[in-house]
């Protein structure tokens, strides 16, 4: 008798829909060619299924919109701030909190904190306003993410893993003291949502602690690095998500948080630290940049939608389903010979688009183009993550990244399975004309994180 297989389903019924204009492809064409090809200029009543970000585009649940009603909007100690910084001690375990409107103010504050003119700060990978801020505040960041982590087609299960040589080499080279911090990622989303694993985390530790330099984490991902972890790292098989994700937070001294991942929720983010100094610093800086150290920007009803969204994200039923609608849009593209990164990362598939446009040279925006492309196709918004993304060097010179992709990314708890057949039979067929496709010219470009307004037309 053959064997049945056992499908995964989510863990949650549809209680309200929101429903989707429908266009043509002349309709497209016009939204495109207006947008100057940049995904993120379209406007989202054109768009079909939108893949641009998991950023704050998940669907809260019936709890979370229950709590939003329980906001406190005092201006100053709102009972929403203490709900949050218990949950933040209890799933996490991190001291101090200091809450922003997302992930890119922590980043903000941490960088003026912590980083001198002249400072390294050493990562798994950069990301876009991650390594700006740091840049903003004096320092550079350097890449010490293992090689194969640049190589989309190698199937190294933790490719988000810290090379510990180049670490070194690093270290010997500046010394200590011009290393504030490592910026260590859980999750890295240039690489293609790829996880480091709790071995080469604990030697991190080690390494950092010998030097008395910090471990920073950019905790965005974290409860989809610990699924990773609990499927692929031996030890870890019958652990919860929940205790693997407070273990992978007790070998860091702090972290950023933009909650709009994870943490289920359309707006919001934190700074939480271990140290004291550094919290007494960031609750005086939270008050300049962003709003009072019990609401840092944020009404209280989105606190407490987020401490909600904290308990939700760390539930195995959750991720699992989470991660299997993109593991299942991941198989169905390498069914349709759609080259993609691999393993299959935790919040959307990247397409390689070197590979998928080897005749589009880096300088004529391979993933650019095929971001566009498949908006054409059929009104599914995807967004680049090659050289647009990655910007200018100081001295103005593009940075040519290894990895030229284009981003699938889905949103938490929003999507059909048949949607995500919809996207890869897309996929597929944009791959089957692939080599009438041609590249595009840049003819805007903004002072910083250009991916975001800049503006191209086809070649």
């Amino acid at each position: 008798m053959k064997k049945i297989k056992q499908s995964w389903a989510e863990p949650y019924k549809i209680k309200m829909v929101e429903l989707l204009k429908m266009t043509t492809a002349d309709q497209r064409k016009k939204a495109m060619k207006d947008a100057g090809y940049n995904t993120f200029l379209l406007r989202s009543e054109d768009v079909y299924i939108d893949l641009l970000t998991d950023s704050g585009t998940s669907a809260m649940s019936d709890r979370q919109w229950a709590g939003m009603m329980l906001g406190d909007e005092a201006y100053a100690g709102s009972s929403n701030f203490y709900q949050l910084e218990e949950v933040v001690r209890e799933v996490y375990g991190y001291k101090y909190l200091v809450p922003t409107h997302q992930g890119r103010g922590a980043e903000n504050i941490l960088s003026k904190i912590l980083i001198k003119k002249g400072d390294i700060v050493p990562g798994n990978m950069y990301f876009t306003t991650t390594r700006l801020h740091q840049e903003l505040a004096g320092g550079k960041f350097e890449d010490v993410i293992i090689d194969e982590a640049h190589d989309p087609e190698n199937e190294f299960p933790f490719k988000g893993n810290i090379d510990l040589d180049k670490l070194k080499r690093l270290i010997k080279k500046h010394g200590a003291k011009k290393i504030p911090y490592v910026s260590m990622a859980t999750s890295v989303n240039m690489a293609g949502g790829q996880p480091i694993s709790m071995k080469n985390l604990k030697e991190l530790r080690a390494l950092t602690k010998k030097h008395g330099i910090k471990v920073i984490h950019d905790m965005t991902r974290v409860a989809e690095n610990a699924y990773f972890i609990q499927q692929k790292e031996k030890g870890y098989e019958g652990r919860s998500i929940r205790s693997i994700v407070k273990e992978i937070c007790s070998y860091t001294d702090g972290a950023t948080m933009s909650a709009k991942k994870d943490a289920l929720v359309n707006i919001g983010g934190f700074l939480a630290v271990n140290d004291w100094d550094v919290f007494e610093e960031a609750r005086n800086m939270v008050v300049v940049y962003e709003g009072l150290h019990t609401y840092g920007g944020l009404a209280g009803r989105d606190m407490e939608a987020m401490a909600i969204g904290i308990r939700e994200s760390v539930s195995d039923e959750h991720i699992k389903a989470r991660i299997g609608q993109v593991i299942y849009l991941g198989e169905k593209m390498i069914e349709y010979d759609v080259p993609i990164v691999r393993p299959i990362g935790g919040h959307g598939i990247f397409v390689d688009a070197k590979k998928f446009l080897p005749h589009i040279p880096q300088d004529h925006f391979p993933a650019q183009t095929l971001a566009a492309e498949m908006y054409l196709d059929s009104g599914v918004r995807t967004m680049e993550r090659g050289v647009v993304s990655a910007g200018r060097k100081t001295n103005g010179e593009n940075y040519y990244p290894k990895l030229e992709l284009v981003r699938f990314t889905i949103p938490r708890r929003v999507y059909t399975q048949a949607h995500m057949d919809v996207i890869a039979e897309s996929a597929a067929r944009v791959y089957e004309r692939r080599n009438k496709i041609k590249g595009l010219k840049m003819v805007y470009e903004p002072k910083y994180l250009r991916f975001f307004q800049a503006r191209f037309e086809k070649l």
